[in-house]
């Protein structure tokens, strides 16, 4: 009886399963994105692709039940999974040239053929569970028995498979070898199976398939993953797929598709005419005057590779406190290597923003959230819970400000930010960047008003010592001041249905190919 074996395939098929999914989601990911429609489309055809494999799988063990033909099976579908990157990388190169230049036809043409990839070596693995249950059941007494025990450790390796590539492989090997991993993991199972239950020399006819993937494991597939234009740099973490690109001495960071800059950098310049360099105009939408030496303490939710924790160092000094919250610790050395994120004063937290500002101990006189950029914002960095906490966490001359995509014609985002922020703060505030898709929303502690920084900043101009940064930033927020809407939906942590309209946002984007100017 050789039923351990079969148990034995079933866990590690189940693990390799789910693990293959989740590599699939960073491969796909550093080139379309981690968004709701990427992870819906993976999930839903590996879906498909497993039900075709339950019906194959119970068709062909009727056709041939032996033990040889099932770990043949797996050992295919092993192999296979091995070779998924290497074929895919071409085509997605052509993806992330097509994603810089908006081309979505090819876009979309790119992402069908790579999932196209995964359509033969999934059904093999679909076909584990079935197969083993047609070869292990011998009395029908006992079916009900066997048929529960085999899919319980199928689906308890597949929980086991869901951790493994983000939280060991990927950041240790990437996603390349976790494939490669992956593939060699469950062939050393399918074969050391197949070899105890039908002899070794059997076995020998396959014992190219593991020569191919260790030669694939050693030599990766060369090169960076991605050429574009400017790279100096790029790795991969738990939570993203990093770029550094440097064009002309700036160095801009950015994640995983690789539309829009998260952090940019100069050794000389500050300005970049982004929303950056917003979050200083902040605190003087309170009562005139206000002084730049008043600014003593800040906390950045989406801290990124640091370009306004730098940019407040420098206008206000090493005195003023900052708190940078940036959940991917990859990202944060990154920032500290190529941005000079060094600063002194610059405290940087590596975890979940919402949750590190709940449990900090810390009030700040300016909170600036730069977590957002359609279509992959945080929920629950939306909600009128979350402004409560934020509004907590302030002094009582606090300014919360946030960096809020919108569309040409668009701006349901802004208008649903800033009626939710409106049940919390008195006074909110909306100005446009001027020739980007970006806007910020500043929300006072106290009640306000607008003539306060009008006011403020001809004290600033007053002083004569002010940095030109500031003064820039002040100006620019008072000239692009917007009418405030508070007749959008208010999200809440029970329901914040934000998908709906980020989703037809990024489609606009794509269509009228302005994408690149959401930051």
């Amino acid at each position: 009886m050789h039923r351990k074996y079969l148990y034995i395939a079933v866990f590690f098929s189940g693990m390799c399963t789910l693990a293959v999914e989740m590599a699939a989601s960073r491969l796909l990911g550093n080139y379309f994105g981690d968004g709701h429609e990427v992870w819906a489309s993976i999930i839903g055809l590996i879906l498909i692709y497993l039900t075709a494999g339950y019906f194959l799988g119970g068709y062909w063990a009727d056709r041939s039940p032996h033990q040889r033909t099932f770990y043949q099976i797996l050992a295919w579908g092993a192999f296979l999974v091995g070779i998924i990157p290497v074929i895919s990388k071409p085509v997605l190169r052509f993806s992330a040239d097509a994603f810089d230049q908006l081309q979505l036809g090819a876009m979309l043409g790119a992402f069908t053929s790579v999932m196209i990839l995964f359509l033969v070596p999934v059904i093999l693995l679909g076909t584990a569970s079935p197969f083993a249950i047609r070869l292990a059941i011998h009395d029908a007494q006992n079916a009900g028995r066997i048929s529960g025990f085999i899919y319980g450790i199928s689906t308890l390796g597949s929980f086991i498979g869901t951790f493994i590539p983000v939280l060991v492989l990927i950041p240790l090997v990437g996603t390349f070898r976790t494939f490669v991993a992956i593939s060699g993991l469950l062939m050393a199972v399918a074969l050391f199976c197949l070899g105890r239950t039908s002899g070794w020399r059997l076995v020998a006819a396959y014992a190219w398939m593991p020569l191919v993937i260790a030669v694939l494991g050693i030599l990766g597939t060369g090169g960076p993953d991605k050429a574009s234009q400017g790279q100096i740099f790029e790795t991969e973490s738990a939570y993203n797929y990093i770029q550094v690109l440097d064009f002309n001495g700036f160095r801009i960071l950015r994640l995983n598709e690789g539309q829009g800059m998260h952090s940019v950098y100069h050794p000389t310049l500050l300005s970049y005419a982004g929303p950056w360099e917003q979050v200083l105009a902040a605190p003087y939408f309170n009562a005139a005057p206000y002084s730049p030496d008043d600014v003593k303490s800040m906390a950045i939710v989406g801290l990124a590779a640091g370009t306004t924790a730098r940019q407040a160092t420098i206008v206000y000094g090493e005195d003023i406190a900052i708190d940078g919250y940036e959940i991917d610790p990859e990202i944060a050395e990154v920032g500290r290597k190529y941005f000079d994120m060094n600063q002194p004063n610059l405290n940087v937290i590596v975890e979940d923003g919402r949750w590190g500002l709940r449990t900090s101990t810390n009030r700040y006189q300016i909170i600036s959230v730069d977590a957002y950029r359609p279509p992959y914002i945080p929920w629950h960095l939306t909600t009128r819970e979350f402004f409560q906490e934020a509004y907590d966490h302030l002094t009582e001359d606090g300014v919360l400000v946030i960096n809020v995509g919108r569309g040409p014609d668009d701006r349901r985002l802004i208008d649903a930010i800033g009626s939710t922020i409106a049940t919390i703060f008195p006074s909110v505030y909306v100005m446009d960047i001027p020739d980007t898709f970006n806007s910020m929303i500043y929300a006072t502690r106290q009640p306000t008003d607008v003539a306060n920084l009008d006011a403020n900043l001809a004290y600033l101009h007053s002083l004569g010592n002010t940095h030109p940064l500031l003064l820039e930033s002040v100006q620019k927020a008072l000239a692009n001041l917007q009418p405030v809407s508070t007749g959008g939906q208010v999200f809440t942590d029970d329901k914040a249905p934000i998908e709906w309209i980020t989703s037809s946002m990024i489609l606009n984007f794509f269509l009228t190919g302005d994408a690149e100017q959401l930051q």
